[in-house]
């Protein structure tokens, strides 16, 4: 049976919900509306989603808390379109740093909104075909870290799993499967985003930032990944490959 992409689309607005709702069953797929975090966290606890849809202002808790929440509970690896209805650069940052995979400002083109949405959703369920990888299924580990490329987490070195969301993974294993080599912002965005890269310039800078954070390197010393000054950056320790035990 072909599977039919389930979105979520949690906005107080009922006009915009209805409307979004609408547009996105006329194209094939099947939505759920929830109009605050209450509603979505009742849904959620049951139910699991291929996308969820997530307005940033809304009353009660918004939806950079709510996308900080999906991203640190059990529906982590969920992808998150954000909107709002400024068009704010603060927004687009504190959007993406709280885990989100992709903006857009309202009011915006139904049409638009699914072609995003379809965009993303091809990037979360393969890698962009121009990435050479490593071998699924197995531990990529250098320094004190691990990353499961199966679960799509970090492991520390006391064995504590670290959530990634879906755009902080991409770009660790972009840098763990070239490790030692200068790659320039283009080459990160094509190699993470493929041609349905529409990111801001600052995004990639913004998800180097984040992924660091997670590794707990030092921005002003870094250890894993370093910048280049006018090149990029560099992933400057080695990786060794091994197999995931069942």
């Amino acid at each position: 049976m072909e599977h039919i992409d389930h979105i979520l689309i949690v906005d107080d607005d009922r006009e915009i919900r209805e409307l979004i709702s609408s547009y996105l069953t006329k194209n094939g797929m099947r939505t759920t509306v929830a109009a605050d975090g209450r509603q979505m966290r009742s849904f959620l606890e049951g139910n699991a989603v291929d996308l969820i849809v997530l307005d940033v202002m809304m009353p009660g808790d918004d939806g950079l808390v709510l996308c900080r929440e999906l991203r640190a509970g059990k529906h982590k690896a969920t992808p998150i379109l954000m909107l709002t209805a400024r068009d704010d650069e603060l927004d687009r940052v504190l959007g993406l740093e709280m885990g989100a995979d992709d903006y857009l400002t309202k009011p915006f083109a139904a049409r638009e909104l699914l072609a995003r949405i379809k965009a993303v959703l091809r990037r979360t369920r393969m890698l962009p075909p121009n990435l050479q990888i490593s071998e699924a299924g197995q531990l990529l580990s250098f320094g004190d870290w691990r990353l499961d490329t199966v679960a799509r987490h970090l492991i520390d070195s006391q064995g504590t799993a670290i959530a990634l969301s879906g755009a902080e993974y991409r770009l660790l294993r972009v840098f763990v499967d070239h490790p030692q080599r200068v790659l320039n912002r283009d080459q990160l965005l094509n190699l993470t985003q493929g041609r349905d890269a529409d990111l801001f310039d600052r995004s990639i800078d913004l998800l180097v930032s984040r992924v660091r954070q997670r590794l707990g390197d030092d921005a002003r010393e870094p250890t894993y990944i370093k910048t280049v000054r006018s090149e990029g950056y560099v992933f400057s320790v080695p990786v060794e490959i091994s197999e995931l035990r069942p």
